[in-house]
Parts: C-alpha cells; sequence; structure tokens
C-alpha cells in the first residue's frame, strides 16, 4: 500500500478518465477505479496530495456500499485485489487498499445532495433568501441548525474547474423523466437517513453528503463514492453546537485554508501542518466510522 500516490500510470491499461481524485481504467470489461490521494477544493485539483486519503476514501466507500446494498445496488464487483484479474498482478501494491472493479453503468447528470443540518452553500442561500432551493425551511434557524427532516438539494455536476449548480424536482423530471427522478429522490434521502443513524451511534454527525447513481440495463445503480470526507461533511457529535461552524472530520480545513491565502488560476501549494492535519482528520474518520486503523 503506497503512502501517497497523486497519480497513476498504468500504461498497459487503457485510461478512460483521470477525475479531480480518482483515476479510471477499462480492464476486461470492467472498470478499475484508483483512489488517488489528490485532494480538490472550489472546484480546483490542488498540488499536494494527502498521504492515504485515497485508501481512507476507498475503505469507507466499500463500508457503506456493503451495508446499504440492501436499499439499492451498486457498482461494486469487487474491493480485493487479489480477485482482481491476473492481468493487474504487476500492480498489486499500487492498488491494494485504494481500488475497486466495478461494473460500467450509464452515469446520470445530477448530483444528489442530502441535508440534515444547515451548513455550507446551503446556510449562504438560506441567509439570502430564508429558504434552500424552496424547501420550506422556517424562519430563525442558526448556521448549523438540525432541520426538522433532511432536505433534498440536487445540482448539476460540474466538469473540473466549472461550479455545480443547483436545481430544481421539475428539472430533475424534465431531464430523468418524472418516475426515475422521484426514485432518485428516495433512496437518496432513505441511503442518509440510514447513515446517519449509524454514525450518529459512532460519534459522528453526517450534515450533509452527495450521492450519484447511474442505470444499468434500465436499473438505478448507485456509484462513485459514498459517505466519505470528500462527498460528506462530518462533525463530531460531541463537539456540536448550532450557532456556529462546526470543525469538521472532512476536507473543510483544506477549502477554508484556500479561501483564506491569495491565488490567480492556480492553486498554492498546501502548506505541511494543514497537509497533517487533514491527513489526521481522514485517517480519525476511517477509524470511527469503521473501526479500521491503516497507519
Amino acid at each position: 500500500m503506497q503512502r501517497l500516490l497523486v497519480k497513476t500510470e498504468l500504461h498497459d491499461l487503457p485510461l478512460l478518465k483521470r477525475g479531480k481524485v480518482r483515476d479510471i481504467y477499462r480492464v476486461d470489461g470492467k472498470l478499475l477505479i484508483i483512489a488517488t490521494d489528490r485532494i480538490s477544493a472550489l472546484d480546483f485539483v490542488l498540488p499536494t496530495g494527502i498521504p492515504y486519503k485515497g485508501v481512507v476514501l476507498n475503505k469507507v466507500s466499500n463500508f457503506w456500499f456493503e451495508r446499504t446494498a440492501k436499499i439499492v445496488k451498486n457498482h461494486v464487483l469487487s474491493a480485493d485485489v487479489r480477485t482482481f484479474p491476473e492481468s493487474l498482478d504487476p500492480h498489486f501494491d499500487l492498488l491494494e487498499g485504494r481500488s475497486v472493479l466495478v461494473d460500467e453503468v450509464q452515469p446520470l447528470p445530477v448530483e444528489c445532495i442530502v441535508r440534515g443540518y444547515l451548513s455550507g452553500s446551503a446556510w449562504k442561500e438560506y441567509r439570502e433568501r430564508g429558504d434552500v432551493q424552496d424547501a420550506g425551511l422556517p424562519a430563525g434557524l442558526q448556521i448549523s441548525s438540525k432541520l426538522a427532516k433532511p432536505i433534498f438539494t440536487p445540482s448539476t455536476k460540474g466538469e473540473l474547474g466549472e461550479h455545480d449548480v443547483p436545481v430544481s424536482q421539475q428539472w430533475m423530471e424534465e431531464t430523468l423523466g418524472k418516475e426515475l427522478a422521484s426514485a432518485v429522490k428516495t433512496v437518496s434521502l432513505e441511503l442518509y437517513q440510514f447513515a446517519a443513524d449509524i454514525a450518529f451511534k459512532r460519534g459522528i454527525i453526517v450534515a450533509d453528503t452527495k450521492f450519484e447513481f447511474g442505470l444499468r440495463n434500465g436499473e438505478l445503480i448507485l456509484i462513485d463514492e459514498l459517505f466519505t470526507p470528500d462527498s460528506s461533511r462530518f462533525w463530531r457529535v460531541e463537539d456540536y453546537a448550532p450557532g456556529r461552524a462546526q470543525d469538521g472530520l472532512d476536507k473543510q480545513l483544506v477549502r477554508d485554508w484556500l479561501s483564506s491565502v491569495q491565488w490567480h488560476k492556480t492553486p498554492p501549494p498546501i502548506p505541511d501542518q494543514i497537509v497533517a492535519e487533514t491527513q489526521r482528520r481522514y485517517l480519525d474518520i476511517l477509524e470511527k466510522l469503521t473501526g479500521e486503523r491503516i497507519v
């Protein structure tokens, strides 16, 4: 297992995509997804990696994929490198702990965001107009307030360097069809509540999270990553207090740092102390949620 991996170069395999964090290759008609240690913030990939970050993302995702399969099927075929095709044997050390073999499905053009607490862009919108995507929120909420019930706030899927744009349920119905749009919303809310309940018992609040779905032979399939510190906002139960920003176990520290420094077009390297603290938080969330320690 490599401590730091910011880019893969598997020249014997066709590279399909290099995303913000994941490199995707095609293998024997399937997809090989490798979670690197790249980190993105404010829609930019930063030049500095976070050691073991990809391993954490992969292990946390697989933990949740396994447990939520009874709610909705997912694209994972195997997370055990020992079961991968023999052609991947030369890359065992690189792939161990940070890769999955998955089915290729047709992704839906929407980010499915569920919020149980008021934070981030939702808090900004609430301050400006007293609601979040017409969810009908009451007046008088504070930053980090727990919502009476989780809300579904979908958005577009922006390409690298582009911002996601909030969309309405009507847009989803026009884009996906009424039945599929309804299913996506229902499943997203069910997934959130299922994981939020488990995480809370382990001392973690899932303030908000995002999902991605695809279709396989017309069937809804959960893809990408699941309840990771990249795709979710995690807070400690013991430290939670509404009315102030929370100190999270996710990449908010990097977002805050990047927002505080001057830069133009190209993000600067992350300072060593920010790297070390971010790594600590990722490793902490892995242990708290799954009980696993990797270093």
